[in-house]
């Protein structure tokens, strides 16, 4: 399932760079996380979500690393870059071997199902 991403083709040679560069610390800060940790919860200050997915994973014993970027004032143009690259439009983004599950509601989902564990062992 592809989801549609503008060409190269049809970015300005001028801005090219601009684009490619975006935030892209942010970006490789949680790639990297993704990389070394089988469970990663992306998250801000305020918002109950990550709060809930990282309560649940505490509460089912899963080790996770938690990224903190911000809250709803302060670093949204980062969280942004995060959410171009994923393509995930809320918060948390949550990742299990290096695979992005969703969000606080999908992991409870895949927690209740028994399935989480399965992608864990």
């Amino acid at each position: 399932m592809p989801r549609p991403i503008l060409d190269e083709e049809q970015i300005h040679p001028a801005v090219r760079q601009r684009v490619a560069q975006h935030h892209q610390a942010i970006v490789a800060e949680v790639r990297e996380a993704i990389a070394r940790q089988a469970v990663v919860v992306v998250g801000m200050r305020q918002n109950p979500f990550p709060r809930q997915a990282r309560k649940l994973l505490d509460q089912a014993g899963i080790a996770h690393q938690y990224l903190e970027y911000g809250s709803y004032f302060s670093r949204w143009r980062e969280r942004n870059a995060l959410k171009m690259w994923s393509g995930w439009p809320t918060m948390p983004m949550v990742f299990v071997k290096g695979c992005l599950v969703g969000g606080a509601d999908d992991l409870r989902k895949l927690h209740d199902s028994g399935e989480l564990k399965r992608l864990l062992a």
